[in-house]
């Protein structure tokens, strides 16, 4: 079925939906809470409940749930189904206001960080009228989704999605403080997001004979092809016939979702590609990237193959990440536009100073949005955007930022010009003049911010949440600064606050290589953190500064930040026990036997040579295998510093004695014949056809 033949949104309750099965009066009250940011009310909640069930009913579905996202980074459900028993031989389908507005899934079941004791069940769904209910369709029906917040019985956040509501709100009164500074009233800030998804697919059956990526999802030991990415010819490249067919039946599931999917293609790596949607509202924008990975892998299982969204399924080639595309806008501008006259150029430059205090200020705890083991895998590599966090922003800005700083100098446009704001012979800023920076982890794009560190399988709304609530946090700054000025001479008091901002936090902006030696050297001289691992990165989350700030935005209260650190780290842990164990089982009970059952057949043969290095390799396999057996036993038993240190530092010890003990069974592969080999080769593997 073409994208022709399909209604787009038919599985959303748009405004279309509502018009047909709502009052007018109620279409008019649910879209002012959803546009103007009114508060519910509560007295259509019947009404719109027994709308949602018709309309469901009508496209199949059985049951509805409260679909949330708690702090296990995916997304979670309960269905009750519509039906009811009404008499001997009678039913009744029921979904009432109540049913809508709240649900009570059992809050003790999700990672809390400490807020809820095992003990303490009760925990709450609450509508979001925010983002509109959909349907998930199955082999046998289809269930009602209603986009929910997710709180404990004490009102605590359990969720990702509320801080993300929380930090737009905060935004949302920065940017009308700051706008009122230019005498523009009456408007909300529109935060969009568009988020770039990357993926790698393997097929099933291949994939159901690697341990390590069934539990893992990514492959723990496996040498370089001799044919990888090396050739650079998968990026933009033809897809392949059966890719083509996965990809157009992900196009159709998101089209009745109303998910905006504008770009298909290969990836740089073999068996990589990317999935880009069309830039929404933020909030909405989180959901729908939550659906695109669900639907990426449930489609995948249809065509006999299987979606890996680590952020580093194989060695040798690039990983996947999430590039978040964020920007905001007032009363329809884009305020990362630069603008047409000098009162738009002041705006933009007063906006493009926030953003770069706040990423000065806050790379600590911006980079500890993007932390996760997966990711400790790809960032600081020769393909991502290094762990230290900059700005890129073109030379030509960057150039017109300098001679602010500066106090003025010459335009590099037109006849000399003094770069005055608010000034009319203000030349125009550039805008797209430069050229991209892969390298960069925030790069200012034309006018956006491309934000390229988060990790392919991330909730983009942690980062964003993050990004909101500094940026929000600084333009209030700015707000404050500007309001004391003068009106008499306005522009030139906003050039000496612009001048200030830029001077004392522009060491963060970098328009050069990311990943040279020659960076890291001098980040270190600029003062700029560079934490290069999970644990360093998410011991920021919890220092006095980072409290204070969320604290501040009213986005997250100590004990919550604490709460998602705990959790984290915890998740750190358990992933890496996780792929250890993983590792010992696949080394002790596949490639050793092959290495034996291979040495008894070079025995066989009379072939010295062979025994001696295979003998050598099995040796190093048990010797490397018994030391990490020893540090996870040590750390287990909490008997060892590690156990103690994992709280703020990187276990090394561990990472490092597997990335040993992978050496040996790569270097032992290239030794075996393929037919003992027990599992699938890279070459195989990322052979995608």
């Amino acid at each position: 079925m073409s994208l022709e033949e399909l209604k787009y949104g038919s599985d959303v309750f748009n405004e279309q939906a509502m018009r047909e099965y709502l009052a007018k009066d109620t279409v008019e009250t649910l879209l002012h809470t959803m546009r103007d940011r009114a508060p519910l009310d509560p007295s259509i909640a019947n009404e719109v409940a027994h709308a949602l069930k018709q309309w469901g009913m009508a496209r199949g579905a059985t049951h509805f749930t409260h679909w949330f996202q708690p702090l296990t980074g995916s997304t979670a459900e309960k269905h009750d189904a519509f039906y009811e028993p009404a008499g001997m031989a009678e039913t009744i389908a029921r979904f009432s206001g109540k049913n809508l507005i709240m649900g009570e899934p059992d809050a003790s079941s999700f990672p809390s960080g400490g807020l809820r004791c095992t003990f303490e069940a009760r925990g709450y769904t609450a509508w979001d009228v925010t983002s509109p209910a959909f349907i998930k369709r199955h082999s046998n029906g289809a269930t009602l989704c209603i986009p929910t917040v997710f709180c404990s019985y004490t009102g605590e956040v359990l969720d990702k999605k509320t801080p993300l509501l929380r930090s737009m709100q905060a935004m949302d009164k920065a940017v009308q403080k700051l706008m009122a500074c230019f005498g523009e009233t009456g408007g909300h800030a529109d935060i969009t997001l568009g988020a770039e998804q990357e993926y790698f697919l393997v097929d099933k059956a291949l994939w159901a004979k690697r341990p390590d990526l069934m539990q893992c999802g990514r492959t723990l030991v496996g040498a370089p092809p001799a044919r990888s990415q090396l050739s650079e010819d998968h990026y933009f490249g033809s897809i392949k016939p059966r890719v083509l067919a996965f990809m157009e039946e992900v196009e159709q599931e998101l089209w009745r979702l109303g998910i905006p999917a504008k770009t298909r293609h290969n990836e740089t790596a073999p068996a990589q590609f990317e999935l880009a949607p069309m830039f929404e509202e933020l909030n909405l924008a989180v959901d729908h990237n939550m659906l695109i990975m669900e639907t990426l892998r449930n489609v995948a299982e249809r065509h006999g193959l299987v979606c890996l969204l680590h952020e580093k399924p194989f060695a040798w080639v690039n990983g996947s990440g999430k590039h978040n595309n964020w920007s905001v806008a007032y009363k329809g501008r884009n305020l990362l536009d630069p603008g047409s006259n000098p009162q738009e150029n002041a705006i933009f430059l007063a906006v493009l100073a926030s953003v770069v205090r706040a990423v000065d200020l806050h790379a600590d705890v911006l980079r500890a949005a993007t932390a996760s083991l997966g990711n400790d895998c790809r960032l600081g590599a020769l393909e991502a955007p290094p762990a230290i966090v900059s700005i890129f922003l073109g030379d030509e800005l960057t150039g017109v930022i300098r001679r602010l700083e500066q106090g003025g100098g010459e335009a590099t446009r037109g006849r000399a010009e003094k770069l005055r704001i608010g000034v009319d012979t203000l030349p125009p800023i550039p805008r797209d003049t430069s050229d991209r920076n892969r390298t960069s982890p925030f790069a200012f794009t034309g006018n956006k911010f491309e934000f390229r560190a988060p990790g392919s399988s991330q909730n983009c709304s942690g980062v964003c949440m993050v990004l909101n609530t500094m940026v929000a946090e600084s333009m209030e700054v700015l707000a404050a600064a500007i309001d004391k000025l003068p009106k008499r001479r306005f522009h030139e008091g906003l050039e000496r606050v612009l001048r200030a901002v830029f001077r004392d936090h522009g060491r963060v902006i970098f328009n050069g290589d990311g990943y040279s030696e020659a960076w890291v050297a001098e980040a270190k001289k600029r003062g700029l953190p560079n934490l290069r691992n999970t644990p360093e990165a998410l011991a920021c989350q919890i220092t006095d500064k980072n409290f204070e700030l969320f604290a501040k935005m009213g986005v997250l209260t100590p004990a919550e930040l604490r709460s998602r650190h705990d959790v984290f780290l915890a998740e750190y842990e358990r992933k890496l026990g996780i792929e250890a164990k993983v590792l010992q089982e696949m080394v002790r009970g596949r490639v050793i036997p092959a290495i034996e059952a291979e040495l008894r057949r070079l025995a066989e043969t009379w072939q010295a040579l062979g025994i001696l290095k295979l003998s050598k390799s099995a040796e190093a396999m048990h010797a490397r295998a018994e030391a990490l057996d020893e540090k996870l036993q040590k750390v287990a038993e909490g008997s060892d510093a590690l156990a103690r240190a994992m709280a703020g530092k990187h276990p090394d010890d561990i990472v490092a004695q597997m990335q040993r003990l992978r050496h040996v069974v790569d270097c032992a592969e290239g030794l075996v014949s393929d037919d003992l080999w027990p599992m699938p080769k890279y070459r195989e593997l990322l052979a995608m056809n």
